[in-house]
């Protein structure tokens, strides 16, 4: 009985003591995902275009949206096959 006691409190004390401290980062924590963001921006000064969609009209646009819509389309399920027992096919 003491031994489970005993086992219950060191289970409790590692448990409290991951909580009880918080990390320490260093100042450059999270630079190398900053830098890997910069890196594949082509252009970061378009994030300021307010009408990026120069170049196409909007019957044009309309026309592409419905055509990728498209695609997703589920085609018609085939019927499922006959199996004939009996009988002959003609």
């Amino acid at each position: 009985m003491a031994t489970c006691k005993t086992i219950a409190c060191v289970a409790a004390l590692l448990l409290i003591q991951g909580c009880s401290t918080a990390p320490r980062f260093d100042r450059s924590f999270g630079e190398s995902v900053r830098a890997n963001l910069a890196a594949q921006t082509i252009a970061p000064q378009n994030a300021a275009n307010a009408n990026p969609a120069t170049g196409i009209d909007g019957p044009a646009a309309r026309g592409a949206q419905v055509r990728y819509q498209r695609t997703f389309a589920q085609p018609d399920p085939e019927p499922a096959p006959v199996i004939r027992i009996m009988g002959s096919v003609q």
